[in-house]
């Protein structure tokens, strides 16, 4: 169990200017985004155990930040495609 937070920063650590792009120009991306950042949040108080949750909440949790990722993810390669 990690306790180091999954930034988007850190995921794509050598897209930082689609990354950047994308927020100024595509709003899909900026609700996956916030979504993603929501959801990781929350992840980490979870591990940090800051806030308390059960196994099945902190797993549920975990698919969906990967579901949001995998979207991001072809966000960030069609823009770097284009």
């Amino acid at each position: 169990m990690s306790h180091t937070p999954h930034e988007l920063h850190d995921e794509f650590p050598d897209a930082h200017d689609v990354l950047h792009a994308l927020k100024l120009n595509n709003a899909h991306f900026v609700t996956l985004s916030d979504r993603y950042h929501d959801v990781n949040r929350e992840i980490h108080r979870i591990e940090a155990e800051v806030e308390a949750a059960s196994d099945e909440r902190a797993e549920a949790l975990k698919k969906q930040r990967l579901q949001l990722l995998d979207e991001i993810s072809t966000l960030v390669s069609a823009a770097k495609a284009a």
